[in-house]
């Protein structure tokens, strides 16, 4: 069992959670009294027009309703209701790619969304239950659009903007968009790139739906027009400050994202409005500790969840500062995300350990050359994080002094499920440790029997929590299908995550990878996180990814495809010798690989999860069938198919 490392106390000053004990009473009280006590978070959390009449109504699980009857405002809590006494407060320090600042109070952020709530209204006729689709790059007036559509009622679904024409075509005919909003082109390392054309080729087939384009121009080259675009920075200057607060159901929908199914058919995610912004907004008081006098900075893009929950949402419903980063961490330098620390002297620092690897990769002791002294909590997000990346990130980054949150959590979840609180939970290297009070996590079989400590089973959510996945946008059947169909407890159907883990003696929660990243050697499961952070103990190795490939006797082997770091030169045979020395070592004789091929990247999606789907079709000898249009290389496929002939 690797070692236990305490939070500083010293750095916390009035915590929510000053000790476990305060942990643990939390979560005795809503075991005592589940529904009552979501239902006083609630109520002190959010500001009900009308108060709710009942807390959860189960009648039609597992579409269930949430804070019944309930009247109130998603844009109301993150902006209007910080005006009377913190107005002039920062909400949004947006930093552009070429280093420049916009400092944006509370005040003026209230102003820039009343203006494109009225232009939404006025100009292209929104209204409540209307789909925008937001094609933006990471600039504040992606934020105006989002908060807008809340104020009005309207359903946004961001799409990331590294998405090709097709992925961003086939989420606007499932969502029905009614209007989309997109810029001429965003910066990258210091290079313009061009978003419009990819909206123009969307549009050039199957969006019957949508009935005007919303441009936001930057001034970069010029852009075709076409007959139902306009132009935001045109329009928006006759429009009206103001803007009347809207009431709304709880459960009115809040935003669509759309996420990857095995299927290869892209999944849209529902969440609705009261209890997606109470877990937003408590999982950044409970995790890390936010308060609103800090600075906070998640390097996400607003297309993933990540960045709807904890740049935009959970951060401006707490009333703190929020940093919005159009760059990328490593340009024009490896320093760039801790000088970026040290300049806005950031609070809590949320990022996810691609990242984290890539900065200490290109830049080990960049660190030291900042002030980093304003952090007191650091955060993973997305994936195990390994453990010479743990090390590094808790001992250079943070000093040793810092907390991390290793989160678990899923776009269908809304927010965090299991992490440390920053503040009193004793934390592990690459281990999620605990539930948040409220989340009945459990790991199980299918048949609802507890797995025993120390074996991987089914990471399953066994009540309804606020920020719960809704539905499948259209697709009720699927819904029920993806997330209740696999697993049972307590004679019932359950949320299935779709993730393995295993508890220890402590109960802490270590997730060992997705199910279907299990591999089944004679018998033997073994998870893939498992064996990718022994792989990446060698220090010849840069990342790396492994599936099964079928044996005729094992029933499956490990095939390995590994990225070397650009140094380094190797023989396939000599890596593999060397890397199975590593997994005996680690894992056992079990884990060892049957074969490997050195490639020179893998197929990621941009949030940089690995598609091990792809790479076991290759495995297999398969025809390619899933979407690759939404990778960060589509190219790479065909480079590792070739490699594999």
């Amino acid at each position: 069992m690797s070692k236990i490392y305490k939070p500083v106390k010293n750095i916390f000053k009035n915590p929510i959670f000053k000790d476990m004990d305060d942990y643990d009473n939390l979560v005795k009280k809503f075991d005592e009294n589940y529904e009552e006590t979501w239902g006083e978070l609630a109520k002190e959390n959010i500001f009900w027009q009308k108060p709710f009449t009942k807390v959860l109504d189960e009648s039609n699980a597992p579409f269930n309703k949430w804070f019944k009857d309930g009247k109130m405002s998603v844009a109301y809590e993150c902006v209007d209701k910080h005006l009377k006494t913190r107005g002039e407060d920062i909400a949004i320090l947006f930093e552009a790619d070429d280093g420049t600042n916009i400092k944006l109070t509370y005040n003026e952020l209230a102003k820039n969304v009343n203006k494109t709530a009225n232009l939404f209204t006025n100009v292209y006729e929104i209204k409540k239950g209307d789909r925008v689709v937001v094609y933006m790059p990471m600039i504040l007036e992606a934020i105006y659009t989002m908060l807008a559509c809340a104020k009005i009622g309207a359903i946004h679904s961001v799409v990331f903007g590294g998405f090709s024409s097709s992925a961003l075509r086939d989420r606007i005919i499932d969502a029905k968009a009614k209007l989309v909003v997109t810029a001429d082109g965003a910066y990258r390392k210091g290079k313009p790139y061009m978003l419009k054309p990819a909206v123009d080729e969307a549009m050039s087939s199957g969006c019957e739906s949508v009935q005007n384009v919303c441009v936001i121009r930057r001034n970069f080259e010029p852009i075709e027009t076409n007959p139902k675009d306009s132009f935001y920075d045109e329009l928006i200057q006759t429009q009206k400050e103001t803007f009347q607060t809207v009431w709304f159901d709880s459960e009115d929908p809040l935003f669509l994202l759309y996420t990857s199914g095995s299927t290869g058919q892209p999944k849209g995610v529902q969440h609705n409005m009261a209890g997606y912004i109470l877990w937003a907004k408590l999982t950044m008081k409970w995790v890390f500790d936010n308060k609103p006098d800090d600075t906070f900075w998640c390097t996400a893009d607003i297309g993933w969840i990540t960045g709807h929950s904890y740049i935009v949402y959970g951060p401006l419903a707490n009333g703190t500062t929020t940093v919005v980063f159009e760059g990328v961490p490593t340009y024009p330098d490896a320093g760039r995300c801790w000088k970026m620390v040290e300049q806005h002297k950031i609070d809590q620092f949320y990022t996810a350990p691609t990242a984290i690897r890539m900065l200490h990769k290109t830049g080990e002791d960049e660190p030291g050359k900042y002030d980093l002294s304003s952090l007191r909590v650091l955060g993973t997000v997305g994936e195990p994080i390994d453990p010479p990346a743990w090390k590094w990130y808790y001992e250079t980054v943070g000093n040793s002094r810092c907390s991390i949150v290793d989160t678990w959590w899923q776009t269908e979840t809304g927010g965090h499920m299991v992490s440390p609180i920053a503040s009193c939970t004793p934390i592990r290297p690459g281990c999620a440790t605990l539930p948040l009070p409220g989340i009945q996590a459990k790991i199980i079989e299918q048949d609802g029997t507890p797995t025993p400590v120390g074996e991987k089973g089914y990471l399953c959510i066994t009540k309804p929590w606020p920020s719960q996945i809704r539905t499948i946008w259209g697709d009720e059947k699927r819904f029920i299908k993806s997330y209740f169909g696999d697993c049972v407890y307590g004679g019932k159907p359950v949320y299935f995550s779709g993730d393995g883990a295993m508890i220890d003696e402590s109960d802490y929660i270590t997730i060992t990878g997705r199910t279907d990243d299990v591999i089944n050697v004679s018998g033997h499961r073994i998870g893939t996180a498992e064996i990718e952070a022994s792989i990446k103990d060698c220090d010849m190795v840069a990342s790396s990814a492994v599936v099964g490939k079928p044996h005729e006797i094992k029933g499956e082997a490990i095939f390995g495809f590994i990225v070397l770091k650009d140094e380094n030169s190797i023989s396939k045979d000599d890596l593999k010798i060397k890397l199975n020395k590593i997994l005996k070592e680690d894992i056992g004789a079990i884990a060892l690989l049957d074969d490997i091929v050195i490639v020179p990247d893998l197929p990621k999606t941009r949030s940089g999860k690995i598609m091990r789907r792809i790479l076991r079709s290759i495995v297999k000898g398969e025809a390619i069938v899933q979407d690759i249009s939404t990778l960060e290389d589509p190219n790479i496929v065909s480079v590792i198919e070739k490699l594999c002939v």
